[in-house]
Protein backbone atom coordinates (compact mmCIF):
# COMPACT_ATOMS: atom_id res chain seq x y z
CA UNK A 1 0.00 0.00 0.00
CA UNK A 2 1.04 3.46 -0.71
CA UNK A 3 2.75 5.20 2.20
CA UNK A 4 2.00 9.09 2.72
CA UNK A 5 5.27 11.67 3.03
CA UNK A 6 5.01 11.75 6.54
CA UNK A 7 5.37 7.68 6.56
CA UNK A 8 8.83 7.51 5.45
CA UNK A 9 8.18 8.29 1.61
CA UNK A 10 10.50 12.07 0.97
CA UNK A 11 8.54 14.78 0.05
CA UNK A 12 10.74 15.24 -3.17
CA UNK A 13 9.39 11.88 -3.87
CA UNK A 14 5.89 12.55 -2.68
CA UNK A 15 6.14 15.90 -5.10
CA UNK A 16 7.39 13.96 -8.37
CA UNK A 17 4.65 11.70 -7.91
CA UNK A 18 1.81 14.24 -7.42
CA UNK A 19 3.34 15.74 -10.30
CA UNK A 20 3.36 12.39 -12.55
CA UNK A 21 -0.61 12.04 -11.69
CA UNK A 22 -1.31 15.27 -12.62
CA UNK A 23 1.14 15.69 -16.05
CA UNK A 24 -1.16 12.14 -17.13
CA UNK A 25 -4.58 13.67 -16.16
CA UNK A 26 -4.03 16.31 -18.27
CA UNK A 27 -2.14 14.30 -20.69
CA UNK A 28 -5.49 11.91 -21.08
CA UNK A 29 -7.54 15.83 -21.02
CA UNK A 30 -6.16 16.16 -24.95
CA UNK A 31 -7.15 12.67 -25.82
CA UNK A 32 -10.71 13.77 -27.07
CA UNK A 33 -8.77 16.90 -29.25
CA UNK A 34 -6.33 15.13 -30.59
CA UNK A 35 -9.02 12.17 -31.88
CA UNK A 36 -11.73 14.74 -33.13
CA UNK A 37 -8.20 15.96 -35.30
CA UNK A 38 -7.76 12.61 -36.85
CA UNK A 39 -11.32 11.77 -37.22
CA UNK A 40 -11.84 14.67 -39.67
CA UNK A 41 -9.53 12.54 -42.14
CA UNK A 42 -10.37 9.48 -41.31
CA UNK A 43 -12.88 6.19 -39.93
CA UNK A 44 -13.55 5.85 -36.16
CA UNK A 45 -12.16 2.10 -36.80
CA UNK A 46 -8.69 3.48 -38.71
CA UNK A 47 -8.33 6.22 -35.63
CA UNK A 48 -7.91 4.18 -32.83
CA UNK A 49 -6.58 1.48 -34.61
CA UNK A 50 -3.58 4.19 -35.85
CA UNK A 51 -3.41 5.62 -32.40
CA UNK A 52 -3.07 1.73 -30.67
CA UNK A 53 -0.21 1.31 -32.81
CA UNK A 54 1.60 4.41 -31.66
CA UNK A 55 0.95 2.94 -28.21
CA UNK A 56 2.26 -0.39 -28.85
CA UNK A 57 5.59 1.48 -29.67
CA UNK A 58 5.68 2.38 -26.13
CA UNK A 59 4.37 -0.36 -24.23
CA UNK A 60 6.43 -3.00 -25.92
CA UNK A 61 9.74 -2.48 -24.08
CA UNK A 62 7.52 -2.70 -20.92
CA UNK A 63 6.52 -6.12 -21.89
CA UNK A 64 9.51 -7.29 -23.58
CA UNK A 65 11.44 -6.52 -20.82
CA UNK A 66 9.03 -8.09 -18.11
CA UNK A 67 8.23 -10.93 -19.19
CA UNK A 68 5.09 -13.12 -17.28
CA UNK A 69 3.50 -16.03 -17.53
CA UNK A 70 0.17 -15.92 -16.75
CA UNK A 71 -2.15 -19.10 -15.75
CA UNK A 72 -5.04 -20.39 -17.59
CA UNK A 73 -7.86 -18.67 -15.65
CA UNK A 74 -5.47 -15.31 -15.71
CA UNK A 75 -5.25 -15.36 -19.21
CA UNK A 76 -8.91 -15.87 -19.80
CA UNK A 77 -9.28 -12.48 -17.38
CA UNK A 78 -6.46 -10.81 -20.02
CA UNK A 79 -8.11 -11.46 -22.96
CA UNK A 80 -11.51 -10.29 -21.47
CA UNK A 81 -10.08 -7.22 -20.36
CA UNK A 82 -8.07 -6.54 -23.85
CA UNK A 83 -11.23 -7.10 -25.54
CA UNK A 84 -13.48 -4.48 -23.00
CA UNK A 85 -10.70 -2.40 -22.82
CA UNK A 86 -9.18 -1.53 -26.18
CA UNK A 87 -11.77 -2.55 -29.15
CA UNK A 88 -15.03 -2.58 -27.26
CA UNK A 89 -14.32 0.92 -25.30
CA UNK A 90 -12.57 3.03 -27.69
CA UNK A 91 -14.72 2.23 -30.62
CA UNK A 92 -17.90 3.18 -28.94
CA UNK A 93 -16.20 6.03 -27.00
CA UNK A 94 -14.79 7.50 -30.53
CA UNK A 95 -18.18 6.52 -32.64
CA UNK A 96 -19.67 9.10 -29.47
CA UNK A 97 -17.56 11.78 -30.44
CA UNK A 98 -18.47 11.45 -33.71
CA UNK A 99 -21.77 12.25 -32.72
CA UNK A 100 -21.13 14.72 -30.26
CA UNK A 101 -18.53 17.60 -29.14
CA UNK A 102 -15.17 17.40 -27.37
CA UNK A 103 -17.00 19.36 -24.29
CA UNK A 104 -19.76 17.04 -23.88
CA UNK A 105 -17.71 13.65 -24.01
CA UNK A 106 -15.27 15.32 -21.89
CA UNK A 107 -17.75 16.42 -19.39
CA UNK A 108 -19.09 12.61 -19.33
CA UNK A 109 -15.65 11.64 -18.55
CA UNK A 110 -16.03 13.12 -15.53
CA UNK A 111 -18.31 10.61 -13.89
CA UNK A 112 -15.77 8.32 -14.15
CA UNK A 113 -14.44 8.65 -10.52
CA UNK A 114 -18.18 8.33 -9.20
CA UNK A 115 -19.08 5.63 -11.22
CA UNK A 116 -15.92 3.62 -10.51
CA UNK A 117 -16.54 4.37 -6.55
CA UNK A 118 -20.52 2.68 -6.91
CA UNK A 119 -18.60 -0.30 -9.23
CA UNK A 120 -16.90 -1.06 -6.53
CA UNK A 121 -19.50 -0.97 -3.72
CA UNK A 122 -21.65 -2.93 -6.16
CA UNK A 123 -19.75 -5.82 -7.88
CA UNK A 124 -16.13 -5.73 -5.69
CA UNK A 125 -17.64 -6.06 -2.24
CA UNK A 126 -16.28 -2.38 -1.20
CA UNK A 127 -18.27 -0.12 0.52
CA UNK A 128 -20.03 3.28 -0.78
CA UNK A 129 -21.10 5.59 2.62
CA UNK A 130 -24.08 8.06 2.09
CA UNK A 131 -21.62 10.57 1.14
CA UNK A 132 -20.77 8.80 -1.83
CA UNK A 133 -24.66 7.36 -2.96
CA UNK A 134 -24.99 11.03 -2.54
CA UNK A 135 -22.19 11.93 -4.88
CA UNK A 136 -23.25 9.12 -7.55
CA UNK A 137 -26.80 10.77 -7.27
CA UNK A 138 -25.84 14.86 -7.94
CA UNK A 139 -23.32 13.42 -11.04
CA UNK A 140 -26.24 11.61 -12.58
CA UNK A 141 -28.03 14.50 -12.03
CA UNK A 142 -24.89 16.43 -13.82
CA UNK A 143 -24.50 14.09 -16.26
CA UNK A 144 -28.26 14.78 -17.47
CA UNK A 145 -28.14 18.29 -17.95
CA UNK A 146 -24.96 17.70 -19.42
CA UNK A 147 -26.78 15.65 -22.01
CA UNK A 148 -29.85 17.76 -22.33
CA UNK A 149 -28.36 20.99 -21.89
CA UNK A 150 -27.54 21.79 -25.68
CA UNK A 151 -25.09 24.01 -26.92
CA UNK A 152 -23.77 24.23 -30.35
CA UNK A 153 -20.36 22.63 -31.82
CA UNK A 154 -18.38 24.04 -34.84
CA UNK A 155 -18.98 22.86 -38.41
CA UNK A 156 -17.42 19.07 -37.90
CA UNK A 157 -20.05 18.45 -35.15
CA UNK A 158 -22.56 19.36 -33.28
CA UNK A 159 -23.94 17.59 -29.88
CA UNK A 160 -26.26 14.58 -29.50
CA UNK A 161 -27.79 12.40 -27.20
CA UNK A 162 -26.41 9.47 -29.14
CA UNK A 163 -23.43 10.58 -28.98
CA UNK A 164 -23.38 11.20 -25.51
CA UNK A 165 -24.74 7.76 -24.76
CA UNK A 166 -22.21 6.33 -26.64
CA UNK A 167 -19.69 8.12 -24.63
CA UNK A 168 -21.35 7.25 -21.33
CA UNK A 169 -21.54 3.30 -22.85
CA UNK A 170 -17.79 3.17 -23.15
CA UNK A 171 -17.46 4.12 -19.13
CA UNK A 172 -19.57 1.57 -18.37
CA UNK A 173 -17.56 -0.67 -20.24
CA UNK A 174 -14.29 0.82 -19.08
CA UNK A 175 -15.87 0.23 -15.09
CA UNK A 176 -15.72 -3.50 -15.92
CA UNK A 177 -12.38 -3.70 -17.89
CA UNK A 178 -11.10 -1.69 -13.84
CA UNK A 179 -12.62 -4.60 -11.50
CA UNK A 180 -11.84 -7.30 -14.06
CA UNK A 181 -8.47 -6.05 -14.45
CA UNK A 182 -8.29 -5.67 -10.99
CA UNK A 183 -7.31 -9.14 -9.28
CA UNK A 184 -4.71 -9.62 -12.27
CA UNK A 185 -3.25 -6.55 -10.65
CA UNK A 186 -3.13 -7.72 -7.31
CA UNK A 187 -0.74 -10.89 -8.77
CA UNK A 188 0.95 -8.84 -11.31
CA UNK A 189 2.43 -5.36 -11.35
CA UNK A 190 -0.29 -2.81 -12.72
CA UNK A 191 3.10 -1.91 -15.72
CA UNK A 192 3.01 -4.99 -16.97
CA UNK A 193 -0.82 -5.94 -16.66
CA UNK A 194 -1.66 -2.71 -18.95
CA UNK A 195 1.00 -3.33 -21.39
CA UNK A 196 0.08 -6.82 -21.83
CA UNK A 197 -3.34 -5.76 -22.33
CA UNK A 198 -2.92 -2.96 -24.99
CA UNK A 199 -0.61 -5.44 -26.66
CA UNK A 200 -3.19 -7.84 -26.84
CA UNK A 201 -6.22 -5.59 -27.40
CA UNK A 202 -4.47 -3.68 -30.28
CA UNK A 203 -3.85 -7.30 -32.16
CA UNK A 204 -7.86 -7.70 -31.48
CA UNK A 205 -8.42 -4.39 -32.58
CA UNK A 206 -6.19 -4.74 -36.03
CA UNK A 207 -8.29 -8.37 -36.74
CA UNK A 208 -11.61 -6.30 -36.09
CA UNK A 209 -10.77 -2.82 -38.22
CA UNK A 210 -8.36 -4.94 -40.89
CA UNK A 211 -10.54 -8.52 -41.18
CA UNK A 212 -13.47 -7.12 -43.89
CA UNK A 213 -10.57 -5.57 -45.96
CA UNK A 214 -8.66 -8.55 -45.97
CA UNK A 215 -11.47 -10.43 -46.60
CA UNK A 216 -12.48 -8.84 -49.36
CA UNK A 217 -11.09 -10.84 -52.02
CA UNK A 218 -13.21 -14.00 -51.11
CA UNK A 219 -16.20 -12.33 -50.09
CA UNK A 220 -16.24 -9.76 -52.92
CA UNK A 221 -17.00 -6.94 -50.66
CA UNK A 222 -16.64 -3.65 -51.61
CA UNK A 223 -14.28 -2.34 -48.54
CA UNK A 224 -12.55 1.01 -48.52
CA UNK A 225 -8.73 1.65 -49.10
CA UNK A 226 -6.43 2.12 -45.66
CA UNK A 227 -6.55 5.84 -45.30
CA UNK A 228 -2.28 6.62 -45.70
CA UNK A 229 -1.12 8.44 -48.43
CA UNK A 230 -3.60 11.18 -48.62
CA UNK A 231 -3.30 11.53 -43.97
CA UNK A 232 -2.14 15.23 -43.71
CA UNK A 233 0.86 15.80 -41.38
CA UNK A 234 -1.90 16.90 -38.72
CA UNK A 235 -3.56 14.15 -38.23
CA UNK A 236 -0.32 12.07 -38.24
CA UNK A 237 1.15 14.13 -35.58
CA UNK A 238 -2.50 14.27 -33.57
CA UNK A 239 -2.64 9.78 -33.72
CA UNK A 240 1.61 9.83 -32.83
CA UNK A 241 1.11 12.05 -29.57
CA UNK A 242 -2.32 10.23 -28.71
CA UNK A 243 -1.16 6.71 -29.07
CA UNK A 244 2.76 7.51 -27.67
CA UNK A 245 1.58 10.52 -24.77
CA UNK A 246 -2.10 9.81 -24.23
CA UNK A 247 -1.89 6.27 -24.05
CA UNK A 248 1.37 5.20 -23.26
CA UNK A 249 3.30 7.92 -21.37
CA UNK A 250 0.06 8.19 -19.08
CA UNK A 251 -0.12 4.59 -18.10
CA UNK A 252 3.34 4.43 -17.25
CA UNK A 253 3.11 7.96 -15.37
CA UNK A 254 0.20 7.24 -13.40
CA UNK A 255 1.38 3.94 -12.29
CA UNK A 256 4.68 4.95 -11.19
CA UNK A 257 3.00 8.37 -8.80
CA UNK A 258 0.24 6.10 -7.50
CA UNK A 259 2.97 4.01 -6.00
CA UNK A 260 4.68 7.60 -4.40
CA UNK A 261 1.74 9.26 -3.16
CA UNK A 262 -1.86 7.76 -1.47
CA UNK A 263 -3.89 6.81 -4.48
CA UNK A 264 -7.26 8.19 -2.74
CA UNK A 265 -5.40 11.73 -2.89
CA UNK A 266 -3.85 11.07 -6.49
CA UNK A 267 -7.29 10.19 -7.45
CA UNK A 268 -8.65 14.14 -7.43
CA UNK A 269 -6.04 15.15 -10.52
CA UNK A 270 -9.02 12.60 -12.40
CA UNK A 271 -10.71 15.69 -12.56
CA UNK A 272 -8.45 17.79 -14.81
CA UNK A 273 -9.21 15.03 -17.70
CA UNK A 274 -12.70 16.47 -18.24
CA UNK A 275 -12.08 20.21 -17.04
CA UNK A 276 -9.37 20.10 -19.70
CA UNK A 277 -10.70 18.22 -22.60
CA UNK A 278 -13.87 21.16 -22.30
CA UNK A 279 -12.20 23.96 -22.30
CA UNK A 280 -9.66 22.56 -25.47
CA UNK A 281 -13.25 21.94 -27.35
CA UNK A 282 -14.34 25.47 -26.17
CA UNK A 283 -11.19 27.44 -26.64
CA UNK A 284 -9.69 25.60 -29.76
CA UNK A 285 -12.30 24.02 -31.66
CA UNK A 286 -14.97 26.73 -31.11
CA UNK A 287 -17.68 24.53 -29.45
CA UNK A 288 -20.04 26.24 -27.36
CA UNK A 289 -21.74 24.68 -23.98
CA UNK A 290 -25.62 25.90 -23.20
CA UNK A 291 -26.37 27.04 -19.62
CA UNK A 292 -27.48 23.47 -18.06
CA UNK A 293 -24.30 22.41 -20.02
CA UNK A 294 -22.59 24.17 -18.13
CA UNK A 295 -24.39 23.64 -14.29
CA UNK A 296 -24.35 20.13 -15.30
CA UNK A 297 -20.23 19.99 -15.50
CA UNK A 298 -19.97 21.56 -12.78
CA UNK A 299 -21.73 19.14 -10.52
CA UNK A 300 -19.73 16.06 -12.20
CA UNK A 301 -16.63 17.78 -10.98
CA UNK A 302 -17.24 19.13 -7.69
CA UNK A 303 -18.61 15.53 -7.10
CA UNK A 304 -15.68 13.67 -7.98
CA UNK A 305 -13.71 16.42 -6.21
CA UNK A 306 -15.67 15.93 -3.08
CA UNK A 307 -16.05 12.16 -3.32
CA UNK A 308 -11.62 12.13 -3.68
CA UNK A 309 -10.98 14.55 -1.15
CA UNK A 310 -13.11 12.64 1.20
CA UNK A 311 -10.71 9.55 0.95
CA UNK A 312 -13.27 7.28 0.90
CA UNK A 313 -13.25 5.85 -2.26
CA UNK A 314 -11.32 3.20 -3.88
CA UNK A 315 -8.31 3.72 -4.49
CA UNK A 316 -8.08 4.63 -8.02
CA UNK A 317 -7.59 2.05 -10.57
CA UNK A 318 -4.81 2.16 -13.74
CA UNK A 319 -7.07 3.57 -16.13
CA UNK A 320 -6.70 2.61 -19.91
CA UNK A 321 -7.71 6.27 -21.80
Amino acid sequence: MTQDPSNGRSPSCALLGYGACALACALWGTGFYFGRIALNEMSVGHMVLYRFWFATLGMLPVALRSRVRFDPAELRTLLLCAFLGVPVQFLLQFEGLVHTTVSHASLMVGSMPVLLAAAAALFAGERLDWFGWLALFVSTIGAALVVLGGGSGNRYEQPSLYGDLLVLASLVTALAWILLSKKLMEAHRPTVVTAYTILAGTGMLTLWVLGPWALSPFTHRKVAPLPFAHVSVAAWAALAISGLMCTATTTLLWNWGIHQVPASRAGVFLNIEPALGSVLGVELLGERLGPYAWLGGALILASAVALTLRGREPEPAVILE
